[in-house]
């Protein structure tokens, strides 16, 4: 076992809404807090605070509150802060729904979480109004921010004037969150996040990633991904610091907000990194003001690392971690020198385990030089509760010790640096979002024309992992590949959609039926 290089740092045993705002100074209650980049609209923290409020209040009025979860499918714009918090503020859980969902994966979220409420925009209101419908809840569950005929607005709730009710929660027990995570294999799962988990990772980050008051921090990354809403939304209130929001990536509008806005800090995924290195529209814009950017949520090539530095003047840094770890547990800290293909030192108050996944026996850290690889199992504060209502998935990932297994191999050298070198899970990670095989398996059976199905993970032109599926067909049918990615296309989200298909004569299996991925893994090598 290994710990942190770094001493503990205090965990205040505080929800969520008493860590970020309970001790606002008159001072920074007028810093601003949150910039809407396409219009410039500023919140400040005092705003942003009596907003936060005002939403509690007005669940509390509707008998939201602790034991009720709602569903919050929203883009990155500074009324999903105030909802999010306001939700929190309530007592109630808040589970955060990816926005490229399709109605029928909407449903299935809101459903498995038990939502009470929705709140959407009007760009969203297609899938999630018919999600809500399809679970039952009524149009006055479903809340339009940006307002809709016939839906509660955020303008109604904020104008309701009841006050915020007095909620004591256990953090340590209580859950504040409730995302939605493959974890290492199969279809997607509950995590259950408490709110000591949400504050112990913002703490135990903080030290490391150096951000300061005078920090513009441009939050593209989407805040209902576990990184986007600890690494850039909490932490950025903490510490004062200034959010400017953009509801999608596009990478004019991504370079201009910096140059505007004078960005400093932030915080991506590889695709974006491909995008600031290479794309001739960067050269454009003057990026000075940045000093740090931080890739997170896949692995990031070195050289394209590096390649992002030289280009924009400033330090590239990698952290890595799971939604199981709310999300980190591991990062290059902005001020430290360490390769970039590794994902730097264990953070504070955290405990690691190397484990050869063949002997079950512990890898040890070596006097010198780096370890052979082992399953990377991390113990802490920030490590999930558990997964909602599946206790056979809790214990196959959480073990008696309180290790999380995160199914990802790594190595550490003698001064504790990590690198993660390979996957034991089946998960596929397309642009950073995961991507279960299992349900992709699934969906595909539910074709007409298909008979047997399996999905990998390969490799495209531009080296991105993608899901490739291998299809047997019933007998005497004969439709094309190309159909086949067009009808799984309507029915996912963008990011899960099979981008290759090849038509087989049968699936390798075991003989207790399991996939024997292995092999067709090794098929794809053999075309290389």
């Amino acid at each position: 076992m290994f710990r942190s290089p770094f001493p503990d740092v205090d965990i205040p045993d505080v929800t969520v809404y008493d860590y970020l705002f309970a001790s606002l100074t008159d001072e920074d209650a007028d810093r601003v807090a949150l910039v809407d980049g396409p219009s410039g609209r500023e919140t400040t923290f005092r705003e942003l605070r009596a907003q936060v409020d005002a939403v509690a209040g007005a669940l509390a009025a509707r008998g939201i509150g602790v034991g009720d979860v709602v569903g919050l499918l929203c883009p990155n714009v500074p009324a999903f802060v105030a909802v999010f918090h306001g939700i929190l503020r309530a007592g109630a859980t808040v589970t955060t729904v990816n926005s490229l969902y399709t109605a029928r994966e909407v449903a299935s979220q809101l459903r498995s979480s038990g939502a009470r409420m929705l709140f959407t925009v009007t760009p969203l209101l297609a899938a999630g109004g018919a999600a809500a419908d399809e679970i039952g809840l009524g149009a006055d569950d479903v809340v339009v921010l940006d307002g809709a005929e016939g839906h509660p607005s955020l303008r109604d709730l904020l104008t309701v004037g009841t006050p915020a009710p007095d909620v004591h929660v256990d953090p340590s027990t209580h859950v504040a969150v409730l995302p939605y995570s493959s974890g290492t294999t199969g279809v997607a799962k509950g995590v259950l996040l408490t709110h000591r988990n949400l504050v112990a990772n913002v703490a135990q980050t903080s030290p490391l990633l150096e951000m300061t008051p005078e920090d513009r921090v441009l939050a593209v990354l989407p805040f209902f991904h576990i990184y986007g809403l600890t690494v850039l939304l909490n932490l950025a209130l903490v510490k004062r610091a200034r959010l400017v929001t953009m509801p999608r990536f596009d990478l004019q509008q991504f370079l201009q907000l910096v140059q505007d806005q004078g960005c400093t800090y932030l915080f991506i995924a590889p695709p974006i990194a491909v995008a600031l290195a290479k794309h001739p529209m960067v050269a454009e814009y003057d990026l000075r003001t940045v000093h740090t950017v931080l890739s997170g949520a896949a692995p990031l090539d070195a050289a394209l690392g590096q390649a992002v530095a030289e280009r924009l003047g400033c330090r590239v840094k990698q952290g890595y971690g799971m939604t199981e770890m709310s999300p980190v547990s591991h990062v290059i800290p902005a001020s430290a020198d360490l390769p970039l293909d590794s994902v730097g030192w264990t953070i504070p108050n955290t405990e690691c385990r190397l484990v050869d996944p063949a002997t079950g026996q512990d890898i040890d850290v070596p006097a010198e030089g780096e370890s052979e690889a082992g399953e990377l199992w991390v113990r802490g504060p920030q490590v999930m509760v558990g997964y909602l209502d599946n206790a056979q998935a809790t214990a196959d990932t959480l073990d008696d010790d309180g290790f999380l297994h995160t199914g990802d191999m790594a190595t550490v050298r003698a001064d504790g640096v990590v690198t993660i070198v390979d996957r034991l899970k089946e998960l596929i990670k397309y642009h950073g979002y995961q991507v279960a095989p299992a349900e992709l398996e699934a969906l595909l059976l539910t074709h007409d024309d298909v008979a047997d199905s399996a999905v990998i993970g390969i490799r495209d032109e531009e080296g991105e992992e993608v899901p490739k599926a291998y299809v047997v067909l019933q007998p005497g049918r004969a439709v094309s590949g190309d159909e086949i990615i067009a009808w799984v296309a309507e029915r996912v989200a963008p990011h899960k959609k099979v981008r290759r298909v090849e038509i087989v004569e049968a699936i390798p299996k075991s003989s207790s039926g399991k996939i024997l991925r292995r092999d067709l893994r090794a098929r794809e090598a053999g075309r290389l």
